[in-house]
């Protein structure tokens, strides 16, 4: 939930007004907006090249996956993950808040790449992967501001 929605939720659950710390918070949100939109637009610029760049780091890692197979279609389809978890982590930042990993991308992705036989170790190191090239890419101030959120679903995807 982002910081307006839970200052508001907050304070509507508790029939008072906004405090002054909750619109501090607020304002805070609003100024630091900029940055967000412009790591946002970094992402999606390159989000072919990050899951280019970090698929060929995790395979480094990790020669024997599924991923890393002679089965084109099964391969097509783990690239086509990685960039999905690139465009969850980017509505993350611009939300700056971790619900949309944990709503579409942790619950629902841990289960599925279980019923797959999808070594979750594996996942997260993919993740991990796709967060160094990711951080290679932004400045110090950026990365900082985006790694908590590869943090968060790495997290949550271990087993």
């Amino acid at each position: 939930m982002s910081i307006v929605t839970q200052a508001i939720a907050t304070a509507d659950r508790e029939v008072r007004y906004l405090s002054k710390g909750e619109l501090d918070s607020i304002d805070l949100f609003f100024r630091a907006g900029p940055q967000r939109l412009r790591i946002v637009s970094i992402l999606n610029s390159n989000v072919g090249e990050i899951v280019e760049q970090g698929t060929q780091r995790f395979w480094q890692r990790c020669p024997i996956t599924p991923s890393h197979s002679d089965n084109h279609t099964f391969q097509s389809s783990c690239l086509r993950d990685q960039a999905w978890f690139i465009r969850l982590i980017s509505y993350a930042v611009a939300v700056g808040d971790v619900d949309p990993l944990e709503a579409s991308g942790v619950k629902g992705a841990k289960e599925m790449y279980r019923s797959l036989g999808v070594p979750l170790r594996n996942l997260a190191e993919c993740m991990r992967s796709l967060k160094e090239v990711t951080l290679e890419k932004l400045s110090l101030d950026d990365a900082a501001e985006v790694g908590p959120y590869f943090d968060y679903l790495i997290a949550g995807l271990m087993p």
